[in-house]
């Protein structure tokens, strides 16, 4: 299901091939958290926006409008008419960010809704019913996060539920894929890495988890309160006990220059709200650093949110303008600012993968990493 096409160094050029299609990696996954991209963007706006995978969210769809009505309507493809891969959160990060709201136990968790209060018990095998309910291209193993800083002995028993939890997922994902009523019955199954920034946790667990042969592999419970350089040090030192074979994918990550960093580390595939979140409240990206559409410098401005971007919002659209709708409180500016955004990010993944190929990675790494994450 995966090819290794290229490699510089540890920086990988691969492709994942799907049921729904291909994708071509390093790879951002566009954050769809409720099966809606937030500023109103639609699926045909991603197709035009070079997106490749939406990521979707168990527990929000759980809530609402509930698994079972995504099912009755075909699944989440034919729900939000993507027809691209689309890869759902398993909804762990989500619980267990309800820290005052939850209760752990071998079984699973018992939580609130954030909505209602309505109690709700979620584990390996009711995520990945939820999940196959969705009918999603990727499913993500249940697993617990734990926030920084971690005291290293509840990481350590953190660690061992997660791989007890993993063998459970994997067993019904197995069961569920064999029904003849499964929307996906080719559905992927990701097994997750945890380890807080514990070096050797996250070594034993990885080993631990590499031996299920799964479909791909995540490091999660990273850009949850560590340092950017702690982040890096653990994918560092996880990576060579990732298989080769399988793709890699860092959840919740990040900045361009996040991107750039990991990808040099042998990370294949992102997601993030970032470029959505960010452009909703005016800052969008350029190779040359982020802009605040809100500065009141771009009031008489003519010029394009980027001059070297092809883009629909800057081939079209003025700074002026954009910095009129958003002091305006009109809804557009944020619609064209996530557009930028998204593009941006699907762009940069794009070049990342030319780089690769051509064997000059480091070089446009070097180049790009010394402005982009910079403030105009």
């Amino acid at each position: 299901m995966f090819e290794l096409l290229f490699r510089e160094e540890k920086a990988r050029r691969g492709r994942l091939n799907t049921v729904h299609g291909i994708v071509e990696t390093p790879a951002f996954m566009n954050v769809a958290t409720s099966a809606a991209i937030k500023g109103g963007l639609s699926s045909k706006d991603l197709a035009d926006l070079k997106c490749q995978v939406e990521l979707c969210n168990t527990y929000h769809l759980h809530l609402r409008p509930g698994d079972e009505v995504v099912r009755a309507m075909g699944g989440l493809h034919s729900f939000m008419q993507w027809h691209g891969p689309v890869l759902t959160d398993s909804g762990g990060f989500q619980v267990f960010s309800l820290a005052a709201l939850r209760k752990i136990t071998e079984d699973g968790v018992y939580f609130s809704s954030h909505i209602d209060g309505k109690r709700i018990f979620m584990g390996p095998e009711e995520s990945m019913q939820i999940q196959s309910n969705l009918g999603s291209t990727i499913a993500m193993a249940f697993d617990e996060c734990v926030a920084n800083p971690a005291a290293y002995d509840y990481a350590a028993q953190s660690c061992e539920r997660t791989g007890r939890w993993l063998v459970r997922c994997k067993k019904e994902m197995d069961r569920l894929n064999a029904e003849s009523s499964a929307i996906n019955p080719k559905q992927m199954l990701f097994g997750i890495n945890q380890g807080a920034v514990f070096e050797d946790l996250r070594i034993q667990h990885m080993q631990q988890i590499a031996d299920l042969n799964l479909d791909g592999y995540a490091i999660g419970g990273l850009a949850v309160g560590e340092s950017a350089e702690e982040m890096y040090r653990i994918i560092s030192c996880v990576e060579p006990y990732m298989p080769t074979e399988k793709p890699r994918y860092l959840m919740g990550v990040g900045t361009p220059l996040n991107i750039l960093e990991s990808v040099e580390r042998g990370v294949d595939l992102f997601d993030c709200v970032m470029p959505s979140r960010n452009a909703r409240h005016g800052h969008v990206f350029t190779k040359k650093g982020r802009r605040n559409l809100m500065n009141a410098k771009y009031e008489r401005d003519p010029a394009p949110i980027d001059s070297s971007c092809q883009c629909p919002v800057c081939k079209t659209y003025s700074l002026s303008y954009l910095h009129h709708l958003f002091k305006a409180g009109e809804t557009l500016g944020m619609r064209l600012a996530v557009m930028h955004n998204l593009y941006f990010y699907n762009t940069l993944m794009e070049e990342i993968r030319s780089a690769i190929a051509e064997g000059h990675f480091s070089t446009y790494k070097k180049a790009l990493g010394q402005t982009v994450d910079r403030r105009i």
